[in-house]
């Protein structure tokens, strides 16, 4: 995540009421949809001509709309940590972000080229280790991951394929350019949002779209159905998938019965599925009938409690078995968080090349790994400048943002970090891209992040565009939904410079 944007330029963008005459911000950070005051960037013209021309009172209307639209659909979110488990609607901000057909290119290529190592890497370390044993990256980092399953080890995959749904997390620098800042290869969430966010933009203001050939977004789960179709065990011509959800109290529920509903998927819990003799079936009214591919979303821990953890009650018991017997087939695969894991992260760089032989597309952010003593004592020193993470942690929850933390918190996490050194990494704070968005009657400077999809079969492909988070608190640099963070519509475009 560098500073925090300072001597802000005033740029005033007054819709036409004269109710918003507040001024829009140009800060130092870079902003996506102006190039400098009073010039819009080229991709993003016509939406900013067109916020000129529109009321403040027709911008609250129309988000209200979209927000009606989004609690009639259930489109919600629970807050894990939220001791009430309260259930809220995701913020959906009204002003598209605009990516150009040549910025896209290169991410495109690569993130395909990212988790087609990745998987190239899953496939070595449960199976010859070849990356390890030649100590291309430390064997003792990637074996002491608590993602890494030594059970797995020598186990095969369905077309050698373990990621088939990856979630890779990009933020935009002061000077624009893009970096992989994590990646997440279990059960990554927020794909539902893409595809709500477009269908809801549409129908409350389809004038932005006007002048503008947007990709889009809609194929997603026609692509997952026919890759996890083509997962199918030998021999099984017309498979059965499901989704497995641990039911309505986990916050991603909404998505998970959306995409089953758009998939025409059963969706299903740990009660409706049982193993006999290594062999899946699912519970119906007629029967018991089998089941060949599971598209997943309890972690591994959960799957199945004769293998992880033997109280959990959302599980199917004997799944693993019938994975590892080959008669079931699971999306994602079991184990990846050896390749996710965020001290594994650095070293996805290092991965890239000895598995292709290339240079990464998109470069990561600058990462320090307290596992090793020299970064770790870097890190010691500039608590105060850094922003500090555990490998485990998710959802913005147990970091440390040095600039804004207290010296009594940088204290906390120095005897931490001294503790458990394998369990922190270190990495600049990314002064992350900004637009504006439509807050408290007003279209202020936000920060923004995004998640595209990328999705592994007999290709790789991935679903133009992604999910935009943005923190909606001023001056926050934490996008997450729990967080206080919402979400915008990200169009790809087939043409033009983004940049301009």
């Amino acid at each position: 995540m560098g500073p925090l944007p300072q001597s802000p330029v005033k740029l005033s963008l007054t819709l036409s009421d004269g109710q918003l005459t507040g001024k829009y911000e140009i800060g130092t950070s870079f902003d996506e949809m102006v190039a400098e005051p009073g010039r819009p960037r080229a991709s993003y013209r016509r939406i900013f001509s067109l916020l000129q021309r529109t009321s403040a009172a027709d911008l609250r209307r129309r988000q209200a709309l979209a927000q009606r639209s989004f609690r009639d659909h259930g489109i919600t979110f629970t807050v894990q940590n939220d001791d009430r488990g309260l259930e809220k609607l995701f913020p959906f901000d009204l002003v598209p972000r605009v990516i150009a057909a040549q910025t896209w290119a290169r991410l495109e290529a690569g993130l395909k080229q990212r988790v087609h190592a990745l998987n190239l890497f899953l496939a070595d370390v449960y199976g010859p280790r070849h990356i390890l044993r030649q100590r291309a990256v430390p064997p003792e980092l990637v074996l002491s991951s608590t993602g890494y399953m030594r059970e797995l080890t020598g186990m095969p995959a369905s077309h050698d394929l373990r990621c088939h749904i990856a979630g890779i997390d990009l933020v935009r620098d002061r000077r624009g350019d893009f970096f992989v800042l994590e990646d997440n290869l279990r059960t990554p969430s927020g794909v539902s949002y893409v595809l709500a966010n477009r269908r809801v933009l549409k129908r409350v203001f389809p004038e932005l779209f006007a002048g503008y050939d947007v990709r889009p977004v809609e194929g997603y789960t026609q692509q997952l159905l026919a890759n996890l179709r083509w997962l199918a065990p030998p021999g099984v011509d017309d498979p059965t998938v499901v989704l497995l959800t641990p039911g309505i109290y986990n916050a991603a529920y909404y998505e998970h019965l959306f995409l089953a509903k758009q998939m025409g998927l059963e969706l299903v819990e740990g009660s409706d599925l049982l193993v006999d003799q290594d062999r899946v079936y699912m519970r119906t009214t007629a029967g018991l009938h089998p089941v060949h591919v599971i598209y997943r979303r309890i972690d591994d821990e959960s799957l199945d409690p004769l293998f992880g953890r033997p109280d959990s009650i959302v599980g199917v018991p004997g799944l693993v078995n019938a994975y590892r017997a080959g008669n079931v087939v699971l999306a994602n695969g079991l184990g990846n968080g050896a390749a996710d894991d965020k001290a594994v992260y650095p070293l996805v760089p290092d991965i890239i090349r000895y598995y292709l032989g290339e240079d990464p597309i998109v470069p990561n952010v600058q990462t320090f790994l307290c596992f090793r003593e020299k970064e770790r004592k870097h890190v010691l020193q500039n608590l105060d400048r850094l922003v500090v993470k555990t490998v485990a942690g998710s959802g913005g929850y147990g970091m440390l943002i040095g600039p804004a933390s207290t010296r009594q918190e940088r204290e906390r996490m120095r005897k931490r970090i001294e503790a458990r050194p394998r369990d922190f990494i270190a990495q600049p704070v990314v002064d992350l891209s900004v637009q504006p968005a439509f807050v408290g009657g007003r279209l202020v400077s936000r920060h923004q992040d995004l998640r595209p999809f990328v999705l592994c079969g007999e290709e790789i492909t991935v679903t133009p565009g992604g999910l935009t988070r943005v923190a909606l608190r001023r001056g926050s640099l934490v996008v997450n939904s729990s967080q206080g963070g919402g979400s915008r519509d990200t169009w790809v475009l087939a043409g033009g410079d983004d940049r301009a």
